[in-house]
């Protein structure tokens, strides 16, 4: 489908208390659904999507149902995986009939924060997202619509959807549900947010703690980019990868040559997770990722002034790689609510 139309088509289809303790605030449903770490500001869910069990539960099965794929092969849940930090392990993710992808899947954790979708930053909302994957032909490469008329014949569907949003499930609900639960994807319980956020001093060890100083350094400017408490700024930068980039980027949104190989900061929360790294999964570990900013990456026309050599020696490497190992969120990843069974 052509970009252009098929954004035309989105805009059409889309024109259709928190109680506070020490630590967190939290979101009562019947069940505890999302509770909002120390440092994190309110989650927003939009008018018409506010969360409720009934709508939490439909979205987490059609996450993880694979009819939304056009040979019944994979869901969301193929290629965003709880216990990767809902990423995956591969360069690129293979959709229907083994197609291969095109660009590295990005972890959810806390994506109901970002501003906009897509490593080019080309979609608004979490609603309009869900329709990416599925009309994508190396993807889920269905029709919305065609799903919906499936997926109301089954009598569990029917029901879970007049609960959640009154109504047959049609592609409105499809949408919103699915986003519903990508919202409740809040990770904020790491080592360094018991250290930082709720006080525990010895959560870090002293290597962690001298890479962490090092992160937000003047030497690094590791957080001019990664900064704030999602670990980015969610603005569009060439890092060096590449000198010559297959995937233009942002410039795929926009046509202007300036934003030619940009892309969107990452978070780098639960990174420790989520190897392969870059848009492209060209580096295999963490480890090849601090290297690459070390060496200060290779020459492009729009590579950011802020990616230079940084020299730094074998300690300090090793500090810097542990303190983003301590931004893994273990209680989030192995977080049972999260079980496709349940």
């Amino acid at each position: 489908m052509n970009r252009a139309v098929f954004f035309i088509v989105l805009l059409c289809l889309f024109s259709c208390k928190q109680e506070n303790d020490d630590t967190s605030s939290v979101l009562n449903t019947d069940d505890v659904l999302l509770v909002i770490p120390q440092g994190f500001p309110e989650m927003i869910f939009p008018e018409g999507n506010e969360l409720t069990t009934e709508r939490w539960t439909l979205g987490k099965k059609l996450f993880f149902e694979k009819r939304l794929s056009i040979n019944n092969s994979i869901s969301c849940g193929s290629c965003h995986k709880p216990s990767l930090a809902f990423g995956d392990s591969l360069a690129f993710s293979p959709g229907v009939f083994n197609r291969p992808g095109t660009r590295n899947s990005p972890s959810l954790a806390n994506v109901g924060y970002h501003p906009y979708l897509l490593k080019e930053g080309s979609v608004p909302t979490l609603e309009m997202q869900v329709l990416v994957p599925i009309q994508e032909h190396n993807e889920f490469n269905h029709n919305i619509v065609d799903i919906a008329n499936e997926l109301k014949l089954d009598s569990n569907y029917s029901t879970m959807s007049r609960l959640a949003y009154n109504r047959t499930l049609d592609p409105f609900v499809i949408t919103r549900a699915i986003s519903n639960f990508q919202r409740s994807l809040v990770s904020g319980n790491s080592r360094f947010d018991k250290y930082q956020y709720q006080g525990r001093t010895t959560a870090l060890s002293v290597e962690e703690r001298l890479g962490m100083n090092l992160f937000f350094s003047k030497k690094t400017n590791c957080s001019s980019c990664h900064g704030g408490f999602n670990f980015t700024n969610y603005s569009f930068e060439n890092n060096g990868l590449d000198s010559i980039y297959v995937d233009n980027g942002r410039q795929r949104f926009t046509n202007n040559p300036a934003d030619k190989a940009l892309f969107k900061v990452p978070s780098l929360r639960n990174v420790g997770l989520t190897a392969p790294y870059m848009h492209n999964g060209s580096l295999s570990s963490l480890s090849a990722v601090v290297e690459h900013y070390n060496s200060g990456g290779k020459n492009h026309s729009n590579k950011s002034a802020l990616v230079r050599p940084l020299n730094l020696n074998e300690s300090e490497k090793a500090e810097l790689l542990a303190f983003l190992h301590s931004l893994t969120d273990f209680d989030f990843v192995n977080d049972q609510k999260w079980n496709e069974k349940d």
